[in-house]
């Protein structure tokens, strides 16, 4: 049965963030608060935990992970930008977007699209995944807590937890954050792709 902590959206508890850094780097799968929805996330190091939330989500190997950051600064271990895509990225994140870039070559062949070798970057807006990204002190795998045969993804964390709570190790309730998704913006091409259009402004990419 997982734990439920009610974490403060704006402030939230420092031992609260402690414990839950301490679930994750243990293995834990969390459901957390973001600046577009609530989400699943793992350590980023953990096979077992990312393909637990596989079955959650109900995807299989295409699905693409998102790496969740603090900022910047880790962007050259996991991707590669050129200085215009770097640009881009520095003038609207932080933000409710996901990133699909070009991997590494030092980025395991597990976290990358099987096909495309690609990776999606994310990097919220919203102060209890700062908070735990900072406690973890690296990147959070994560992926939209979009059930199997819902349209639209939880926004009530009483709700996940009635869904969850065989399934997860943890749920962080900040209130809601609403249900509307990720812009996600394909950035491997010549031009930026919006492959799907959600919560984020379109207005950066000219649409």
């Amino acid at each position: 049965m997982s734990q439920f902590f009610s974490i403060h959206p704006d402030n939230p508890q420092p031992r609260l963030i402690r414990r839950a850094a301490e679930i994750i780097r243990a293995g834990g799968i969390i459901v957390y608060p973001t600046d577009s929805c609530y989400a699943l996330g793992c350590h980023i190091g953990d096979k077992t935990a990312m393909e637990r939330i596989r079955t959650i989500r109900g995807v299989d190997a295409r699905h693409h992970f998102a790496l969740v950051c603090r900022d910047l600064s880790e962007l050259a271990i996991y991707a590669r930008v050129d200085n215009q895509q770097f640009r881009l990225l520095k003038a609207i994140t932080p933000g409710s977007y996901v990133f699909i870039l070009e991997a590494t070559r030092e980025l395991p062949k597990r976290l990358q699209h099987p096909k495309r070798r690609t990776i999606g970057l994310r990097i919220p807006d919203h102060p209890v995944v700062d908070a735990l990204l900072a406690e973890l002190g690296e990147p959070l795998l994560s992926s939209t807590l979009l059930l199997p045969g819902d349209e639209l993804p939880h926004t009530d964390a009483e709700e996940i937890r009635e869904r969850l709570e065989h399934q997860v190790d943890l749920i962080l309730d900040g209130g809601s954050c609403g249900i509307e998704p990720t812009t996600v913006v394909d950035l491997t091409g010549a031009a930026p792709l919006v492959t799907r259009a959600g919560k984020g402004s379109l207005e950066p990419f000219g649409l």
